[in-house]
């Protein structure tokens, strides 16, 4: 290996991480600890498991993004949102008017699921939320994890791995893998942040605080906390009764990371944190005297002028890691419990349940009803238990080989509580007018309560080979029994070739697959939906329920992929350096929320749904094939012009994703168009930008430090409600470009301050017919989102 390789690599990952952007393609792991004095101290990359002290070069593409000038001075106040403007296929927009979709960010890589990327933290599987992505224009039917549950300040970086990983790390790494890494460095630092957007809404109130202290015998331990209040936002026109914008949340958060010394070279490690979430959504206004909702939808008593429900929600997130690593004689061993645990419960406002009013009325009262309800909700649990060998075997095959081994078990509980009476009757009749309910949001009623478990074992061979100094191998094999629905075998070969001291080509081929989640196989709620302006009650039926079994709907199974990776990299001296990786992945059986079904569409299921007092039922089901094809582009080049610096950063994705096939259950063929809509699919294939573009500059001048960055999002297309079928043309969004400009002055070396604006230029989606889009409102919750441009302060201590 060239000498200059370990040198190389410490000088790329400082200078993104002194980038405004934060970002480090991972050209060579970083592992510069010499194994023999301190072999518990050795570093290892997402997609390796490999601990030895030589410097290596990655055989797949991963990302390495330090947090630390973000949480100190960049412009988004959560994770989610930071890394949409930095990682180059990571995609999270904020949505409206999608009821629980609006409380939760999804985020997802390469245009696929936000299931379909498996989070890690500390190199430990997170758990996901109890959330379903039932409506908005990203991740519909989706579950994920909620990166925004974790605080910045606690973060050390986020590694991005943009390969498939099931073969090595199970269910869900179908588009990738990412890891986020906790501090535990000594001393503390304190952040206090504002912003607003220009119109004056969506104010930001941000306290962090992190202290790390050292304990024990050479132990440490760091501890974060912190307060973000996020305003509400408001861009509906002044004759609309809508609240079109961000939702009102407050996070409160504690999370804690640390390690101690226990006997020999071991270590024991361990992770807890904790969050609550208040959060405020804005459902669809009700219309008031001389409306058509009076009386199915309002009553002139309680809200002559109309009215706007608030779906509120109380978020629990908990998540909790304990472990030990230890070297016994030539083996590295680490045996670890991981614990996740998300709840969310309902409470609606500001609403009425219209039956209520209209029997009170019926009674010879004034038409009232309640305005609050306590709607119910749902709860995940997962705990995981991990045991994980490794050995390096100098030598052998040529350069050396990595062996490692493991096993996982994991348990999963998913549970659906009801919500008070009052949230769901019909007081005055089954199917009156559907004014049934909590308007906004109907609670999940008793015979949608259910307490479903599973669990899985895995075990998994890994090996890592340097062939010759620049030849290099990787293999991977996973088993994964299943106890809700079988076995699968998934495996991985990847490799890398120096050519040359500056060029490096690499590729893989992988399978993997997904699990169907225990939210997706039973979840169950009959909601209101508008479709045109219009109101429908929809009941999604649970897989293997009464209504799912009527209409042939087969048992739930896993998704299979196959992923395919082909890359470069360019390092040709210390100051530049780029990479171009394109990958293909291709998925089998993948789950789906079907359309909806109905009388006119399916006449078998009529007598069903007019029992039931709905007009809609829908499914999750196997139905679908996808192809995804793209390119990832990074560069980064450093210059120096006397004492001031100049760092100039890149970072494309270029992806398309396409519906293969559709695999209607028997009892369904003859239906693919109802089962897989033209909007559904659209959904699927451009719920993303087809492309996203980041180009940023940082100049820094003695204690002035500027970022500026241009955001490029590519087109979408998505589809409407009546179809172009039916001479309705698809909403076309066209490519966008917004930019980010701040200015960070250091008042001294332990104190900075920052101020700056996002989208600078109030660039906004494409207008749409707001009858045609899934919120409601002129332009979906898309691309770099509805609210238009907003301004930053930001003060950072250190003490």
């Amino acid at each position: 290996m060239p000498a200059n390789n370990t040198l190389r690599q410490a000088v790329l990952f400082s200078l993104y991480g002194a980038a405004a952007l934060g970002f480090s393609p991972a050209v060579h792991a970083q592992a510069t600890t010499d194994t023999a004095a301190a072999p518990m101290q050795t570093v290892t990359l997402v997609g390796s498991r490999r601990a030895t002290s030589s410097a290596t070069d990655t055989v797949v593409p991963v990302d390495i993004i330090p947090m630390n000038k973000v949480s100190e001075q960049g412009g988004q106040f959560d994770l989610a949102q930071s890394l949409t403007y930095i990682s180059p296929s990571f995609n999270s927009t904020r949505q409206s008017g999608a009821d629980g979709a609006d409380l939760v960010d999804s985020a997802a890589l390469r245009g696929l699921g936000s299931d379909q990327t498996l989070v890690l933290v500390n190199g430990k599987r997170r758990h996901t939320t109890a959330l379903v992505n039932l409506f908005g224009a990203r991740n519909r039917g989706n579950t994920g994890s909620d990166l925004n549950a974790i605080p910045l300040l606690a973060i050390k970086d986020v590694q991005v791995l943009r390969d498939g990983a099931a073969a090595q790390y199970g269910s869900d790494a179908i588009a990738g893998v990412m890891d986020i890494g906790l501090k535990k460095s000594l001393g503390c630092e304190a952040i206090a942040g504002y912003s607003q957007y220009s119109a004056g809404d969506g104010k930001n109130y941000l306290g962090s605080a992190y202290c790390g202290f050292a304990i024990g015998n050479g132990g440490v331990v760091g501890v974060t906390g912190e307060y973000l209040d996020r305003g509400r936002s408001n861009r509906a026109e002044a004759d609309n009764p809508r609240i079109i914008g961000d939702t009102k949340t407050e996070n409160q958060t504690i999370y804690v990371n640390g390690e101690l010394p226990t006997t020999g070279n071991g270590k024991l490690y361990f992770t807890a944190g904790a969050q609550k979430r208040d959060g405020s959504s804005a459902a669809f206004a009700r219309g008031g005297v001389g409306s058509d909702d009076i009386p199915s939808r309002n009553s002139a008593a309680m809200y002559p002028n109309g009215f706007v429900p608030f779906i509120d929600a109380r978020i629990d997130d908990r998540y909790a890691t304990v472990g030990h690593r230890i070297k016994l004689g030539e083996w590295n061993t680490d045996l670890s419990q991981t614990y996740g645990y998300n709840k969310m419960m309902y409470n609606i406002n500001n609403t009425i349940n219209a039956s209520i009013a209209n029997q009170d009325l019926l009674a010879g009262g004034a038409g009232r009803s309640p305005s609050a309800f306590d709607a119910g909700g749902f709860s995940f649990q997962q705990l995981t238990t991990n045991v994980d060998l490794s050995r390096y075997y100098d030598g052998v095959l040529g350069g050396g080989l990595n062996v490692a081994f493991g096993a996982e078990y994991r348990s999963e509980e998913f549970k659906i509580f009801a919500g008070e009476p009052g949230s769901y009757i019909d007081a005055d009749g089954v199917g009156n007018g559907g004014n049934a309910g909590s308007q906004g949001f109907p609670g999940f009623q008793p015979g949608d309560r259910v307490k479903a478990k599973r669990h899985s074992d895995a075990a998994y061979l890994d090996l890592e080979a340097d062939l010759t100094r620049d030849v290099k191998a990787q293999a991977a094999l996973r088993y994964e029994k299943f106890s809700d629905f079988g076995s699968t075998v998934t495996g991985k070969l990847a490799g890398s070739v120096r050519v040359a001291d500056a060029v490096l080509l690499r590729g893989s081929a992988s399978t993997g697959f997904r699990a169907p989640s225990l939210q997706q196989s039973y979840l169950s709620t009959t909601f209101t939906d508008f479709i045109g302006g219009v109101p429908k009650e929809v009941v999604l039926a649970p897989n293997g329920g009464v209504v799912a079994n009527a209409a042939g709907i087969p048992k739930l199974k896993e998704e299979k992929s196959t992923s395919y990776t082909l890359g470069t990299t360019w390092t040709p001296n210390q100051a530049l350096s780029v990479t171009a990786d394109l990958y293909r992945i291709k998925i089998k059986d993948r789950i789906v929320l079907s359309g909806r079904f109905n009388a006119d569409n399916y006449p078998d299921l009529a007598d069903r749904l007019a029992a039931l007092g709905v007009g809609e039922a829908q499914f999750f089901v196997n139905s679908v094939d996808t192809k995804t094809q793209g390119l990832d582009l990074t560069a980064s080049h450093k210059a120096n012009f006397g004492a001031n610096k100049l760092t100039t950063f890149l970072a494309l994705n270029v992806s398309k994703t396409e519906v293969t096939g559709i695999h209607a259950p028997a009892s369904l063929r003859g239906f693919e168009d109802v089962l897989l809509s033209e909007k559904e699919r659209l959904y699927i294939e451009q719920g993303a930008p087809k492309s996203k573009v980041t180009l940023g500059f940082n100049y820094a001048t003695g204690p002035l430090e500027t970022d500026f960055k241009i955001i490029h999002f590519g087109p979408q297309t998505l589809g409407t409600f009546d179809g172009t079928a039916n001479g309705v043309p698809n909403q076309h969004y066209e490519s966008k470009t917004s930019a980010d400009l701040s200015f960070t002055y250091a008042l001294s070396k332990n104190m900075k301050v920052t101020v700056g604006g996002n989208n600078i230029f109030n660039v906004k989606p494409t207008a749409q017919d707001a009858n045609q889009t899934d919120n409601g409102f002129k332009y979906e919750s898309v691309q770099f989102g509805l609210n238009g441009a907003s301004y930053f302060g930001r003060l950072w201590v250190r003490f």
